[in-house]
Parts: C-alpha cells; sequence; structure tokens
C-alpha cells in the first residue's frame, strides 16, 4: 500500500479528490464518514519499519581518523549487530569557508544543498554507502538545516532577497551564528529552492528521510508542504530538532525530549526527583497526540561537545538513565561513541576522532537494550507500543516503579534514581503473575506488602 505520511493534512488534497470521485455514489452523509474515517487512519500512520526502531546519529568527521563515508562504510555490520535501525548522518554538504568557525567550520553552515562534503568522500562514496546500508537493513535519514546557509552558499549573490536583513539593508545571523546567514521564508522562491533540494536527495541518492535542524526556526507550514512532496516520491521519515506540537500535526514523526533530557540532568544533579517524571509523562498525554514519535537521549553532538559528557551530566546514573530511554515512551538515539562509553567532549570545528573501545562493558549494554526494544512490543513506539503507567510506592521521591502492557507484553521497571540506598514498597496495584529478570534471567517474585531493597541508581527490567 502507499504510504502518504503520518497526519490527517498531509493528505488533504487526496481526500478531496476521492470525495468528488464518489459523490454520485453516497450522499453528503455517507461522503463525510469516509473522509472522517480516512483522516482518523492517516493520523496513526508512520513508516511501518519506524514501530520499533531506534536511532544512531553518525559524526563522520570524527568517526574515523580519516573522517570519510569508506571508513564509516565499514562499521556497517558491527552497527547492525547491535541492532541499529535507523542511520542519521550530521550534515554531509559542503562547509562555508567565509566567516568560518576553527579551521574546519561547521557542518550547519551549508554552502551547497546539492553536494556532499569533498572532506568526507564523493557523491558516488555517499551513494555506495547508502545503498550497503540498505543491504544490511538501515534506514539512512541526514540532517537539513534550512534555516540558514553558509556566507559563501551561491545563494546570497544569486538570490539576496532569499535572506533576512536588518533595518539597514545588510543581512544578518541568527542569534551570535555569525558563520551563518538567516534564511527568509516569506520569499516564494526559496521555499521552492529549498523543497527541490531535498527532493533531490530523496531522487538521487534514495535516502529514507531527514532530521531537520532548528525546525521550529522554520514555518511550519513550509515543513507540512515539504513533507507532502518527499512522500510523493517515495515515505520519508522526519525529525525534528524541536517540541513544537503542531510539527506532528503533518511534517514529523517524531521531535526532540529536550524536556525529559533536561529532567534527566536535573534529577542526577540532586536538583529534581522522580515526581517531574510523572508530571512529565501526565504532560505529554494531554498535549502531544498518542501517536507522536518523541526522541528520548542522554545524549548527542549538541550535548556532548557544549554541554558535557554523560559521566559529566550524568555521573553514577548514567547506565539507569541510559535504560530508561529504551523503557520509557519514545524512540532511543544513540550518538557516535557512546555505544563504547565514549567520555569526551568532541571539538565542534576541528578534527577530534572518537577514541573507541570496543571491549567497553557498555557495547554489550547497548546491544541488549535495542533487542528488547525491538522484540518486545510493550516499548514499541508511539501507539504500536504501551502506555507509560506508574506504580505508587512508599518512597515518590526517589523511586520509580512503572509498567507498560501491549498485545500480551508486559515490562515492569524498577528504578532507584538517587545515589542513595532506599526500602519501599509497593502500593495500591501490586504487580502479578511470574516476572523475569531480563537481563539477568532471575525469576523475581512478587508477594502483597513486600518490600524491596534498590542501591544507589539500581534497577530492574522485569518481562513478564
Amino acid at each position: 500500500m502507499k504510504y502518504f505520511g503520518p497526519f490527517p493534512i498531509r493528505l488533504t488534497f487526496l481526500v478531496l479528490v476521492i470525495s468528488l470521485i464518489s459523490c454520485n455514489q453516497h450522499s453528503s452523509k455517507d461522503q463525510k464518514n469516509d473522509q472522517d474515517a480516512q483522516l482518523a487512519q492517516q493520523k496513526s500512520m508512520h513508516p511501518e519499519w519506524s514501530k520499533n526502531a531506534n536511532i544512531y546519529e553518525v559524526n563522520i568527521r570524527q568517526y574515523t581518523p580519516e573522517g570519510t563515508f569508506k571508513a564509516f562504510e565499514t562499521h556497517l555490520s558491527r552497527l547492525q549487530k547491535m541492532g541499529v535501525k535507523i542511520l542519521w548522518l550530521m550534515p554531509v554538504h559542503p562547509i562555508g569557508v567565509k566567516n568560518r568557525k576553527g579551521s574546519m567550520g561547521s557542518y550547519y553552515a551549508v554552502k551547497d544543498y546539492k553536494a556532499v562534503n569533498p572532506e568526507f568522500g564523493t557523491m558516488d562514496d555517499f551513494k555506495s554507502l547508502v545503498r550497503e546500508a540498505h543491504n544490511l537493513g538501515f534506514k539512512v535519514i541526514i540532517d537539513w538545516v534550512a534555516n540558514h546557509s553558509a556566507w559563501d552558499n551561491p545563494w546570497i549573490t544569486e538570490h539576496p532577497e532569499w535572506y533576512s536583513k536588518d533595518s539597514t539593508g545588510n543581512m544578518i545571523a541568527p542569534f551570535d551564528w555569525t558563520d551563518v546567514a538567516d534564511l527568509n521564508y516569506d520569499e516564494p522562491g526559496l521555499r521552492d529552492a529549498m523543497i527541490d533540494a531535498l527532493k533531490f536527495w530523496v531522487k538521487e541518492a534514495d535516502i529514507d528521510g531527514y532530521r531537520c535542524d532548528v525546525a521550529g526556526m522554520v514555518p511550519t507550514d513550509f515543513w507540512n508542504r515539504a513533507r507532502i512532496e518527499l512522500d510523493s516520491i517515495k515515505p520519508v521519515f522526519m525529525l525534528a530538532e524541536a517540541e513544537q506540537v503542531d510539527l506532528h500535526e503533518t511534517a514529523f514523526d517524531m521531535t526532540y525530549a529536550w524536556e525529559l533530557h533536561h529532567i534527566y540532568n536535573s534529577i542526577a544533579k540532586g536538583e529534581k526527583n522522580v515526581n517531574s517524571l510523572e508530571q512529565y509523562f501526565s504532560k505529554m498525554d494531554t498535549t502531544y497526540p498518542n501517536e507522536a514519535y518523541r526522541m528520548n537521549f542522554i545524549t548527542n553532538h549538541d550535548e556532548n561537545s557544549w554541554n558535557g559528557t554523560i559521566e559529566e551530566r550524568l555521573g553514577n546514573g548514567a547506565e539507569t538513565f541510559a535504560m530508561l530511554t529504551y523503557t520509557l515512551p519514545g524512540m532511543p538515539l544513540l550518538y557516535s561513541g557512546q555505544e563504547t562509553g565514549l567520555d569526551k567532549r568532541l571539538r565542534f570545528f576541528e578534527k577530534d576522532t572518537i577514541e573507541w573501545d570496543f571491549n567497553s562493558p557498555w557495547m554489550d549494554f547497548y546491544t541488549r537494550m535495542t533487542s528488547l526494544k525491538t522484540q518486545n512490543q510493550a516499548l514499541w513506539n508511539g501507539t504500536f507500543g504501551g502506555a507509560f503507567e506508574r506504580l505508587a510506592t512508599s518512597d515518590e521521591e526517589n523511586i520509580l516503579v512503572f509498567k507498560r502492557v501491549k498485545a500480551g507484553n508486559e515490562i515492569l521497571v524498577l528504578a532507584n534514581l538517587s545515589p542513595d540506598e532506599h526500602a519501599f514498597t509497593i502500593n495500591g496495584e501490586h504487580p502479578e503473575g511470574e516476572f523475569k529478570n531480563v537481563l539477568t534471567g532471575k525469576e523475581m517474585p512478587f508477594e502483597p506488602e513486600q518490600k524491596f531493597n534498590l542501591g544507589p541508581w539500581e534497577y530492574h527490567i522485569l518481562k513478564k
């Protein structure tokens, strides 16, 4: 069946055409019922392969000493064995030289939207990488920078009207991002050119979608049109670096769970407690569509380079919060090097190769978590998986106990989100039945008024 995208507005035109064709066969009431049914179905649709997917961010520059597509390609089999599904490549385009920051510049200062960075290789190298990734079962999305361009992008001189200007008529940079010039989406020509460039990579390189940089700074109606036109070529997957709810209506499958990420950091620092997580999911239930995907993460390229390593921010709680990115509702993200315990702030504007430790216990941890996420339907994404249900305990501030249930699958998580040991009981609704620890394989019995004890940051993932 041809896929047209996850939300109702994307098929507005198609719904109207179908209504006109069938007008002689149905009453107006029947037509309305047909349209309502189609819109309801459309709202719940994502690419089928995304229902239990995870996402992996690839920093080509820092991934290998060579920093090329070809060198990264040798890692595909390893990532496949780990269970990685979606490869998100940071911007692959040529980087601007004018006003460049550092010696190599920012990936997000795009000089040419229809070319690849020669430091990474050739267009043929990129296409080869995508083909090999597809052969191994991956989906590939690339980073897209629609809000601004490099100062030496040809559009600067060919179409100066496409750029934002100050009161004196000079082009401006967004915020203090002095290496880029802000694009003006009041200009129809810019919209057409940007969508043409987006379609280029789907047609020419067969990529599967985009991660869209600072998506909330670009008009939503632009993204809506872009999604519809991209889906006319092939079903795509779209990730927005934003939290705006309206981005889920048509354009995007997934947005960043920034707020959840910051809650993790605050709990690790002792500034917030477990109740903040319950408040967060209560807010999500009333704010976002049930079928919306949110991206869970404890690091990414921005966090690593600018805000600190996982160890710096989460300390001894790192593994527990990593576990939550896989077991709480949302799609888990891994950043390059995270799977082997990267504990280094990678320089953003310079070459700074990742130091890999393939004997790291983190490899086994993330492989196990990815397998659990993929295989147990209770942990799948959006409405494909189970809802978050917190169980009351005698220690609401430090202990998180929750379950997710879907299609006969049940996962129960008990976690101590504090640096101290805590004893507790589960109040009210109590787990029933046989449970097994999915990481150790040990049986765990439950009895009424049973007392539990968890050490600092200790957790259990139980499968019924």
